[in-house]
């Protein structure tokens, strides 16, 4: 009772921490070397906005992440869950700088996704770890096809914002991987529709809010 209470405690300061602080990454910035050209204000607004959906998508990240580690019942499981959470942090700061850079802001409605997210984590990591990696493995997955899409809709001149979803994209094909190597189970595909559907009314929800 003591573990699991301490457990808890930790997962609220991580919480906080990811709501309420500016993230530092372990990595440097991709494309932090190159020029930000002069982009139009509806592209500079556009790009934005879709990295602020992606910065949601990172917090949503943390907080899926914990609830998995939270309720993971092999050790193998729970360090891989950590290990992504950490790249995850990476994406979280950068998101969080490109937004700046690009005059954004982030959404207004982390705090309620966070809490979504950790829950549905706890469920997954309830369920037992083939299904629990299995979860990591699908979200991964769908979070490599909304960066294609946004690769696809941004400006090709709007080099820095590419740069870093393309990084992004790189780290979820390798969490999707680590996890099926560590014996995820294949979700049937009306979970994998839901999860999609979930995703996009997110997304779109984001994007404005």
């Amino acid at each position: 009772m003591a573990v699991l209470l301490d457990q808890l405690i930790i997962a609220f300061d991580r919480s906080l921490r990811v709501l309420v602080t500016s993230q530092q990454a372990g990595r440097a910035t991709p494309g932090g070397e190159l020029r930000d050209l002069d982009l139009s204000e509806r592209d500079r607004r556009f790009a934005s906005r879709l990295m602020r959906i992606n910065h949601t998508g990172e917090v949503c990240a943390q907080a899926l992440y914990q609830g998995q580690a939270l309720t993971a019942r092999q050790t193998y499981t729970r360090d891989a869950l950590k290990e992504a959470a950490q790249e995850e942090l990476d994406h979280l700061a950068w998101c969080e700088t490109r937004i700046k850079e690009l005059g954004g802001r982030v959404s207004y409605l982390n705090p309620v996704w966070y809490t979504g997210a950790f829950l549905m984590g706890i469920s997954a990591g309830i369920a037992g770890d083939g299904w629990n990696l299995a979860f990591l493995k699908e979200t991964e997955k769908q979070v490599e096809l909304h960066l294609n899409s946004h690769l696809e809709k941004l400006n090709n001149e709007d080099l820095k914002t590419r740069a870093i979803i393309e990084v992004m994209r790189k780290d979820e094909q390798s969490h999707a991987k680590l996890a099926e190597s560590l014996g995820a189970f294949e979700f049937p595909e009306w979970i994998k529709r839901a999860m999609a559907i979930s995703s996009k009314l997110m997304t779109k929800t984001v994007y404005w809010v």
